[in-house]
């Protein structure tokens, strides 16, 4: 795992090529962009405090926003981890998923699909992950902290339908017994297997399979964009768990 950010090398660069925009001519040149976007993602800084190294900021932040409404960093995301799985000797779908939500706070500014999850007591937003057993974030959906993650749950099902040509189960824990699971078995065709930690113990306890889950959730400590919610809209929070997933992968790529 990368721990600071370093510019993309010729060969992350000719990985990211292959699904980004880049055919056309532009004004500043892409490589430098996306450069800008992973430096501001790693070290958590603000738009407006890009350093001069990069393009403008509002040129940087116009690309990020944009491929986020466009889906871009969706694309780039699925290709990467294509691109990993087959290099572990995994199918391209996997036939195994994990799901589960990560409760943050949210930016002061933040008032967007922003609540409060009365289990963890956090004013803020819910990460709503959707993970292969290699931990690679195949899908996302962010919301309010207050909103059920069964209901959330179900939404990320329907994002991510098309990678599922090869699932069996899908691996959660008691919170999405319910609605998620007969939504699942009866919409998909798919087993969903309910594991939790015991009621009596303490701390964090690892699940078998499932781990994997909470393993990805830590990887976000190496983004400081993702020490709490800072985006006003749920679409950019949602690209920036990708870029996370992104990023880890390009790292291996490197190493």
């Amino acid at each position: 795992m990368q721990t600071q950010f370093t510019e993309l090398t010729d060969s992350q660069w000719e990985v990211l090529k292959e699904v980004l925009p880049y055919q056309r001519k532009r004004k500043h040149n892409l490589r430098a962009v996306v450069n800008g976007i992973l430096y501001l993602h790693r070290t958590g800084g603000q738009w407006r405090n890009l350093p001069a190294v990069f393009p403008p900021w509002k040129s940087v932040y116009y690309y990020f926003h944009r491929w986020s409404r466009q889906g871009v960093w969706q694309t780039v995301n699925d290709w990467v981890a294509e691109l990993e799985r087959l290099f572990w000797g995994k199918e391209v779908s996997a036939s195994l998923v994990c799901i589960d939500s990560q409760s943050v706070k949210a930016a002061p500014f933040v008032h967007e699909e922003r609540g409060v999850d009365g289990n963890k007591k956090v004013n803020g937003r819910k990460r709503h992950i959707l993970v292969d057993t290699l931990g690679l974030v195949i899908g996302v959906v962010v919301s309010a902290a207050n909103k059920p993650d069964g209901q959330m749950g179900i939404q990320l099902l329907k994002q991510c339908s098309a990678h599922f040509g090869r699932l069996k189960k899908i691996l959660v824990d008691g919170v999405y017994a319910g609605a998620f699971s007969e939504f699942a078995a009866s919409e998909l065709g798919v087993e969903v297997e309910i594991s939790s930690r015991p009621p009596t113990s303490k701390g964090f306890v690892p699940i078998k399979k499932r781990w994997v889950n909470e393993r990805t959730f830590g990887w976000f400590n190496f983004f400081r964009r993702l020490d709490k919610d800072h985006e006003k809209t749920t679409k950019s929070s949602e690209s920036m768990i990708l870029l996370a997933n992104i990023q880890v992968i390009l790292g291996r790529m490197a190493a």
